[in-house]
């Protein structure tokens, strides 16, 4: 008995009719529908449970601000340290420039560019206090101490550098650390 059917996988299949802009092994694509703005409100929203895993805290009320005489009267806190030390580094100064015996323009603007550096170097001090106890660490500063003293140490510095440069000084020093 001869079967006259094919097996399934030598059987042809009926192709239906082409259509116009129809190519084989490209797919028909649908042109884009214009957006629309998607509202959120459909979305359910989780309440936010803090765990302690980095979240940040909210303070229930905000910091209030201090008036500009209270930031003033704080950075008065411990001038004390820049003033002697500026009045270490003038007397230190004012010997180096009347030994010199020349013209006072040059040691002038030296010194003025120091205490433009000291100046300089108290607010950087300022600075790192604020960026490091008050950002970092939550600590309240309540003076300026720290700073003036960074900016005398540089200024008795200054001072002894003057000195430095005096030639009767050094050898007064040398005479007496000789005995």
């Amino acid at each position: 008995m001869a079967d006259q059917t094919q097996p399934w996988a030598e059987q042809t299949v009926e192709v239906p009719p082409q259509r116009d802009g129809f190519r084989r092994g490209v797919a028909p694509v649908a042109p884009r529908a214009p957006r629309t703005e998607r509202s959120t409100e459909s979305f359910p929203v989780a309440p936010h449970e803090e765990t302690g895993t980095g979240w940040p805290v909210v303070d229930e009320e905000p910091r209030q601000r201090m008036p500009l005489a209270y930031h003033l009267r704080q950075l008065r806190i411990g001038g004390h340290w820049s003033a002697l030390g500026g009045l270490f580094a003038f007397v230190c100064w004012g010997i180096w420039a009347i030994s010199a015996r020349g013209d006072f323009t040059s040691p002038v603007v030296a010194f003025l560019l120091t205490l433009l550096v000291a100046v300089g170097l108290f607010a950087l001090a300022r600075l790192l206090g604020r960026v490091v106890l008050e950002r970092q660490l939550g600590r309240v500063r309540r003076s300026a101490r720290g700073a003036h003293l960074v900016a005398g140490v540089f200024l008795t510095g200054v001072g002894v550098a003057y000195l430095r440069q005096t030639e009767w000084v050094v050898d007064a020093w040398n005479w007496v650390a000789g005995l």
